[in-house]
């Protein structure tokens, strides 16, 4: 999401000033300060100072994350989350795309389909996919541009290639979820092809989402929205072209714990480390100019009223804490949706599905199980 990439940006900022401080700082004490002494030589002084402050920023830049993330969040006390991946293949999708698929869980049951958010990949999905499994035959999949999949970064081809996983699934109808963006995918699939949502869809779980430019959903709207043409529109396109150089300050970043503290504020209360270090490790993997043009594309969309088109049951998911997109955006669908229904979790941020999955996970799982037997 728009807002998580800016703060991403500030810290991965903050990475780049510490190096710069570092190469200042060794500059000056290399060169230190020509003193004539009584005598009449000069002797170049030099303050250590600045040498000893210059390498514990160093060993900051590149290990400070083992002393920043367990400041940012609590021990893992159960399962810890982690980069998972399964038995899974690469398939052909719409428009030219290549995805990653992977299928798990109970083979004789009800089928459905996890869409994960924006710069991460399906193995955000780790605790679901233990837990649904039991349940369900899942399939989760990485969108176009980042884990494993490649194709066109725009919601209309997100929904197009959804729609090839639901063919490729063999099931005549399905469960949905998505989160975040996977919500905007599901939204733009009801959207462009109602006919095709009707048929095969029996249900929808839209996880933490909005109907809109994520910009007016967010925290502080009116603000990011006037920054949009003049600041941030030109910092993304600049990171698209510079993408091997963002990529080097993101990996700084991580190193050095600043992005765990840009990522820190997607989550709530309940966050553990490995949570944490999970969804910031996607993030600076994930290559940092496709991420910008998911963005670029968010700002473009628009999906107001699209659920009212069509009969499926929804279940909005919102986190009461979420400042990427405001409970408020949840509400709203709910409102526009013909048959839906919203249940908000308390003390959680964007990434509540993942910190509170001991509830997102019941609801989601009760609900498709209903609605799949129907």
């Amino acid at each position: 999401m728009p807002l998580l990439s800016v703060i991403r940006f500030i810290t991965s900022l903050l990475g780049l000033i510490i190096l710069g401080l570092v190469i200042y700082l060794l500059w000056s004490w290399n060169e230190g300060e020509l003193v004539r002494q009584t005598d009449g030589d000069l002797v170049r002084i030099r303050d250590d100072w600045r040498l000893w402050t210059a390498l514990g920023l160093i060993a900051f830049s590149l290990l400070g994350r083992l002393v920043v993330l367990p400041l940012l969040a609590k021990p893992d006390t159960g399962e810890p989350s982690h980069e998972d991946r399964g038995a899974g293949q690469i398939i052909d999708g719409a428009n030219g795309a290549r995805l990653y698929v992977e299928e798990l869980g109970l083979q004789s049951g009800p089928t459905i389909i996890l869409t994960h958010g924006w710069a991460l990949d399906s193995t955000i999905w780790h605790y679901a996919k233990r837990d649904l499994g039991a349940r369900f035959r899942v399939l989760v999949w990485d969108l176009p541009g980042l884990g494993k999949s490649h194709g066109t970064i725009s919601l209309e081809n997100f929904a197009q290639n959804l729609a090839a996983i639901i063919e490729y699934s063999g099931a005549n109808r399905v469960g949905l979820i998505g989160h975040s963006i996977g919500g905007m995918t599901i939204q733009t699939l009801a959207r462009d092809n109602p006919a095709f949502f009707n048929s095969r869809v029996a249900g929808a779980v839209l996880v933490n989402t909005t109907y809109t430019n994520p910009l007016k959903t967010m925290i502080l709207s009116g603000l990011v929205q006037a920054l949009r043409k003049p600041v941030l529109e030109p910092l993304m396109r600049l990171t698209i072209w510079l993408q091997p150089l963002a990529w080097l300050s993101a990996w700084q970043s991580y190193l050095s714990g600043m992005a765990h503290v840009g990522n820190r504020l997607g989550f709530g209360k309940y966050v553990t480390r490995s949570q944490l270090e999970h969804v910031t490790l996607l993030s600076t993997k994930n290559p940092p100019g496709n991420i910008q043009k998911g963005n670029l594309a968010m700002f473009r969309w628009d999906a107001t009223g699209a659920l009212g088109s069509v009969d499926v049951p929804v279940l909005l998911l919102a986190g009461d804490s979420d400042i990427v997109t405001k409970p408020e955006a949840s509400t709203a669908i709910a409102g526009q949706a013909r048959n839906g229904k919203l249940e908000t979790i308390a003390g959680v941020n964007h990434m509540g599905f993942v910190e509170r999955a001991d509830a997102y996970n019941p609801a989601m799982g009760n609900f498709l199980e209903r609605v799949l037997a129907s």
